[in-house]
């Protein structure tokens, strides 16, 4: 057998109803589950979630509204999953998350599944435990008698090394998505993460406003993995729906500065990616825009006027 050969034969292809197709012969691949920026429901993509799989192990970066559906059509066992990782606590970030601990208790997970995160990850595991419990208690009778916090756990962590083990090292740092000072700084907290395994290195940057850390933390990484969207584009949905109109002008003008100072346009992420050097950038986090199923192609279009390596504008279920 030749070596081409070799590598046809070694590739094995799940093929599933959905018609997404995933290549199962590299040790490290990323799948986006979720490609929705921002709390509006979506009919074609569900919100914030990625998938690494390092050796066959799962690893969660963000829980958003329909990670385990998603999870469940890439043929990955929810089962596996020992360790989550949340970049902030925005609902499109974590809402997804007692859905999914609750049914690996219901299926009866042993092991412990380790939620890491900023401050406030540990009450918000809590929250979904208590979320869950009148659900439990009933199912006690059915045998179901693994307390619900044996099994989920979450991690306040602070900046820096936050995990290890024989596939990845992850470092996590401040991006810039909150601009809090005094107590409220310390109580509210938004993380970037870099996943370093063995033939690959990523970096998610969460949701986040122009980061030189960000652009450290990434230094001559493979892949960033980036939010991106647009306040005007925003605000035309907004207009749409009516929720903009009935804002006061102070609120318009508070809303409008968070946009602009805590998220990051196609521009300021193909620089971001050039200074740190990366090979491929993808995008996702995309926010609602006024046009449905958007494929957000103008965001590739734009960026790689400042970035001149590999661009993709992420789908759910997009494998890497």
């Amino acid at each position: 057998m030749n070596g081409i050969q070799k590598v046809l034969f070694n590739i094995t292809l799940i093929v599933l109803s959905s018609g997404v197709v995933f290549a199962q012969n590299s040790a490290t691949k990323l799948v986006t589950l979720g490609t929705a920026g921002g709390p509006l429901p979506r009919a074609d993509r569900a919100q914030s979630s990625n998938l690494l799989l390092v050796n066959g192990q799962p690893y969660l970066i963000d829980m958003g509204d329909g990670v385990t559906r998603r999870l469940a059509e890439t043929g990955t066992s929810f089962m596996k999953v020992n360790q989550i990782f949340i970049t902030h606590l925005h609902n499109d970030h974590m809402a997804g998350l007692a859905t999914f601990l609750d049914t690996s208790w219901q299926y009866a997970k042993r092991t412990a599944i380790d939620v890491y995160g900023p401050v406030g990850t540990e009450s918000v595991v809590k929250g979904a435990i208590y979320y869950m419990t009148e659900d439990a208690q009933i199912r006690y009778t059915e045998g179901k008698v693994v307390p619900l916090e044996k099994v989920f756990v979450g991690h306040d962590k602070k900046p820096g090394v936050i995990f290890q083990d024989d596939n990845i090292k992850v470092m996590a740092i401040e991006n810039t998505h909150y601009h809090f000072s005094g107590e409220e700084a310390r109580k509210h907290q938004s993380f970037a993460y870099r996943f370093e395994a063995k033939d690959i290195c990523y970096v998610f940057t969460g949701d986040t406003g122009p980061s030189p850390e960000i652009e450290k933390l990434a230094q001559n990484c493979d892949v960033l993995v980036a939010e991106v969207g647009k306040v005007e584009e925003v605000i035309a949905v907004m207009e749409k729906n009516g929720s903009w109109q009935i804002k006061t002008k102070s609120e318009q003008e508070d809303w409008t500065r968070h946009m602009v100072d805590e998220h990051i346009t196609p521009k300021q992420v193909g620089e971001m990616a050039t200074r740190a050097g990366v090979k491929k950038l993808i995008m996702t986090h995309l926010l609602p825009t006024t046009t449905p199923k958007d494929d957000y192609e103008r965001y590739k279009t734009e960026a790689s006027l400042y970035f001149k390596g590999e661009i993709t504008v992420a789908k759910d279920l997009m494998s890497f």
